[in-house]
């Protein structure tokens, strides 16, 4: 059996974290990651983050499918939009998945979500101030996972801060390591709660 990488402990640790802050309600969500060798690993399908541990991630080929000796478990339902990810953004080596519940509300009947002026637009990929406005694209939900990486590769100019919405669903981010990773996500989950709070 192929050995666990050490990495798999510490994104485990993260997704416990997660879940405790409302991200990972019931089983919902999905993590990846690249090792050194450039190999892909998908966490399960079906798991309770609360406990997720490093034995919860799989082996998958670049196409999603699973790989020796995991041919008798099943990867998450969203592994395509991981696939697809670590294909549009190659440096990719963490991928997480919120379903933020303050992301639901302002995304709701959007296209796009703006944000202008705060200090944490900071927390994303290449912004150093808080003047001027970033803009993260929201995807129609759907069960199709190829109808979703349609409307990432056709926006793939959007994705420049390394976050997508899907509508009445959650959000992704990835980075080159956990850290950048979970400082977007982080970092998006705050703007759009504090956009919520603003509206009201």
């Amino acid at each position: 059996m192929k050995e666990i990488p050490a990495f798999a402990a510490e994104l485990a640790d993260c997704i416990r974290l997660l879940h405790h802050q409302g991200h990972s309600p019931a089983t919902a969500t999905n993590y990846s990651f690249k090792d050194d060798e450039g190999q892909l690993w998908v966490s399960r399908s079906g798991i309770d983050k609360s406990s997720c541990l490093d034995t919860d991630f799989i082996t998958i080929d670049a196409q999603g499918k699973t790989q020796a000796p995991y041919e008798h478990m099943t990867p998450s339902a969203e592994t395509g939009i991981h696939c697809a990810i670590y294909e549009m953004f190659p440096t990719t080596k963490v991928i997480l998945h919120s379903h933020d519940l303050y992301s639901l509300l302002v995304a709701h009947n959007k296209n796009t979500l703006h944000f202008e002026g705060f200090e944490l637009q900071k927390g994303f990929p290449s912004v150093t101030t808080h003047l001027g406005q970033i803009q993260i694209p929201v995807f129609p939900n759907s069960q199709e996972m190829d109808d979703i990486i349609k409307h990432m590769e056709s926006r793939k100019d959007e994705l420049i801060y390394q976050v997508f919405m899907i509508e009445k669903h959650g959000f992704y981010t990835w980075g080159t390591s956990l850290f950048e990773a979970k400082r977007i996500l982080e970092s998006f989950s705050y703007l759009c709660k504090t956009s919520w709070y603003l509206t009201k």
